[in-house]
């Protein structure tokens, strides 16, 4: 999660204490009454009156299940199996650092060496900037999606359609003055991303997806996840989003371009597939004991949560920490984490007006602090 296309969290440090508070207060009240299953089940059901449908899988150790409610397509009788595909956002950026994770195990990539040690000078000051701080946002590269009409969290009418090259969205990156000197702050910034897509493919000779799908989706079997890269449509059977513009017309949103994330952001999946994605990752079968070390070494970004290497840390305000990754593309609002213990909470929200962070405090507090 992040500014766009992940959520945004630095202007709701009070309001993140306060939901916190309140959705923990409230899934122990209804607790009392209800079977924890119940309680999953009714926050699941919670979130119709905000979206078109969610998508709710919690595992074992503890109650385990999936919850789901609303439908598919905006207006539908029909409810969501839960085997849809639906767009992940920056959840790809895990992927993507995992990917890197394990070319720094193959004595491929140094953490860290300086960008330019393989990216000869296409990051401005890359001498200064370690892959490390590429991976953990604290390089002070200034985030392209900031630019006008240049995020898919955005309604861009008919642009929406139009395809990007990766170097396009460096260039509107590098127009601008970073935010501060390397590893001095963090700052979430989608450029990151980009630079670390143009990594792998510099470092292997292959797109950064191609290497994604040998290393991760392949052995894992993920096969409901993919790249689109230019095909603006969902593969059926899909979770179908709308958005309500500032006039308050509607639109659909399932279909658009996502060539602008690349990187970032583009990839489409399943909970299925996320929670295997995770689960392996967070048990070492990805990864060395030290690269997933590496991974797990956090900076602050806001209350409760630290990022890592392309990987988030939330703190439960019942104690205990979760591991993954959040995601927000227009229409579409995914969290997918992980506790220690292999409990894992993954959710896709569509339709929402915004991150839906109640929802996501509700579900956790379900999910861990009944447990």
């Amino acid at each position: 999660m992040s500014t766009t296309p992940g959520l945004s969290r630095a202007p709701r440090v009070v309001a993140v204490l306060l939901v916190v508070a309140v959705a923990a207060t409230t899934a122990i009240t209804v607790s009392l009454t209800l079977a924890r299953k119940q309680t999953l089940a009714a926050v699941a059901a919670s979130t119709a009156a905000s979206t078109s449908s969610s998508l709710l899988t919690v595992s074992e150790p503890g109650p385990s299940g999936s919850w789901t409610s609303g439908s598919p397509r905006s207006g539908g009788a029909a409810r969501p199996s839960g085997a849809e595909y639906f767009r992940i956002g920056t959840i790809t950026k895990t992927f993507v650092a995992t990917t890197i994770l394990e070319l720094v195990d193959d004595g491929r990539i140094d953490l860290d060496a300086s960008i330019e040690t393989y990216l000869s000078g296409v990051v401005p000051n890359g001498a200064n900037i370690t892959v490390r701080q590429i991976l953990n946002h604290t390089s002070g590269l200034y985030d392209y999606m900031k630019g006008e009409a240049w995020s898919t969290n955005r309604w861009r009418g008919d642009e929406r359609f139009t395809t990007y090259s990766p170097d396009q969205l460096l260039t509107e990156a590098f127009r601008h003055e970073p935010y501060f000197a390397p590893g001095t702050d963090f700052r979430y910034s989608n450029t990151n991303d980009i630079v670390a897509g143009k990594l792998i493919e510099a470092v292997t000779g292959q797109s950064y997806s191609t290497v994604i799908e040998h290393r991760i989706l392949r052995p894992l079997n993920l096969a409901g996840t993919s790249f689109p890269g230019s095909e603006p449509s969902i593969p059926e059977p899909a979770i179908h989003a709308t958005a309500t513009l500032d006039n308050g017309r509607t639109v659909d949103v399932t279909e658009q371009n996502v060539s602008l994330d690349w990187a970032a952001g583009e990839m489409i999946s399943t909970t299925h597939d996320l929670q295997a994605f995770f689960d392996a990752l967070l048990s070492g079968d990805l990864i060395s004991e030290d690269s997933l070390a590496h991974m797990r070494t956090t900076v602050p970004m806001g209350m409760s949560f630290h990022y890592g290497l392309g990987l988030e840390r939330f703190d439960l305000p019942c104690g205990g920490q979760l591991w993954g990754h959040g995601g927000q593309l227009l229409g579409y609002v995914t969290y997918a984490y992980q506790r220690d213990d292999g409990r894992s909470l993954t959710m896709l929200l569509a339709s929402g007006k915004d991150d839906d962070f109640i929802s996501f405090a509700a579900a956790t507090g379900a999910a861990y602090c009944l447990t």
